[in-house]
């Protein structure tokens, strides 16, 4: 089956083109984004400082940064959602075809093997891995294990994973439907808006139920709002609107160029306010979980990190002419990185305990080994997977057919 559509603007698009979460630049490809590798480095050393704190230290290590280091798993979701979306509407803008097989297998290929083989890991080696039950195999072969997931289960950062896994498999199906009912790229910002009104909805709902200490069902939120996809899921969409824009605008996105100042204080300034209110409102003491940030923080937050993506895509800005050493190789490792440095503070931890090391001690094995691992990750399973993705199905679309105006389907 393939899909086509033409863009409102439907000159071709420069720019460049990635493939989705974790960075997906084919193999051997040289040149990289470096306002997007800043960006997901930031997203994959937030995370790190958070989890740090909860599962290794037990204390705000790096300050206030372990406290709000959660929003990072955010800005991965925004990340996701406008990659995937830069690389099917720049195709599809182009008058290219979209295989849902080759879309379907490319992803498979690029997600899954490390998935698979951390997974296996932790079923394995349950003591070594974190000593806690993790949920039932299939859901994890499914990516459905997020559904009403309580903390404490093993490999349970993994939720992440599945919702950005649910966003690939709806996104070509919901793209389709929309084109054969309307065609029109201002409809699908209607419903994007709709889809993010629907999630907000959902969250006043359980936060109703599950948000309020008086009501002591405070430990329900996390399976029925935090690691929800009916909560979250809306997270990719600033993400894909920023790649839809870009690609359907070509013009309006390049007239942006000349306002990219203004873009980068706006996108820092809404990120730091945003920051500022989910320290301080995110849960109340003697409260509960706190209705602002519960309810339109996370919509709020995605929205500012999309901003502050607007801004690294501008050639000029900050961020993209800010060259870090060290950036581009943790944003290829990133994903990796993710799947593995839980459970490597876990053994470090149980380590600790016995040879009695000091905190800089932990900290600095816990860098070291969860480097090294992501590395090995990324040069053995991930890369090769990679190439056999890129030799197998080197594209998501089929340029040899040609492309008729509207969306058409073929079996």
């Amino acid at each position: 089956m393939v899909l086509s559509i033409q863009a409102p603007d439907h000159n071709h698009i420069s720019g460049t083109s990635m493939n989705l979460s974790p960075p997906g630049q084919s193999v051997g490809q040289s040149s990289r984004h470096s306002g997007l590798d800043l960006l997901r480095a930031c997203a994959i050393l937030l995370v790190f400082m958070y989890h740090y704190m909860v599962f290794v230290s037990g204390e705000p290590t790096f300050g206030w940064l372990s406290r709000i280091g959660w929003v990072g798993v955010d800005l991965f979701f925004v990340l996701s959602g406008y990659l995937i979306g830069n690389q099917l509407f720049k195709g599809l803008s182009q008058g290219k075809q979209l295989s849902f097989r080759r879309f379907y297998w490319r992803r498979a290929l690029r997600t899954w093997p490390v998935f698979w083989l951390v997974l296996a890991a932790f079923f394995l080696l349950p003591e070594l891995m974190g000593g806690n039950q993790p949920p039932a195999l299939w859901r994890f072969l499914t990516f459905t294990q997020n559904y009403q997931l309580m903390p404490g289960t093993a490999f349970s950062h993994a939720w992440s994973l599945c919702i950005e896994e649910q966003f690939y498999f709806l996104l070509p199906l919901v793209a389709f439907l929309c084109l054969r009912l309307s065609g029109k790229v201002q409809h699908a910002f209607y419903l994007i808006g709709a889809l993010i009104m629907a999630a907000v909805c959902y969250r006043y709902q359980m936060w109703q139920l599950y948000g309020l200490e008086a009501d002591g069902q405070t430990r329900y939120f996390n399976a029925f709002i935090y690691y929800s996809s009916f909560a979250r899921m809306d997270e990719l969409l600033p993400g894909l609107s920023v790649a839809l824009f870009k690609n359907a605008y070509p013009t309006r996105w390049a007239a942006l160029a000349q306002h990219q100042q203004k873009l980068q204080l706006i996108g820092f300034g809404t990120v730091a306010l945003m920051l500022y209110l989910l320290l301080n409102f995110a849960y109340i003491k003697g409260e509960g979980y706190g209705f602002f940030a519960t309810v339109f923080g996370y919509s709020l937050l995605a929205m500012a990190f999309a901003l502050l993506l607007m801004s690294a895509l501008q050639p000029g800005s900050l961020l993209a002419r800010w060259q870090v050493p060290g950036v581009a190789t943790l944003a290829l490792w990133s994903y990796s990185l993710y799947l593995v440095h839980k459970p490597i503070g876990f053994i470090i931890n149980q380590q600790a305990e016995i040879q009695d090391w000091s905190g800089s001690t932990v900290l600095l094995l816990n860098i070291i080994l969860s480097l090294a691992v992501s590395a090995l990750l990324y040069k053995l399973v991930e890369t090769p997977a990679m190439a056999l993705r890129d030799r197998v199905y080197p594209d998501i679309f089929r340029p040899a057919l040609a492309a008729a105006p509207g969306a058409k389907a073929t079996g």
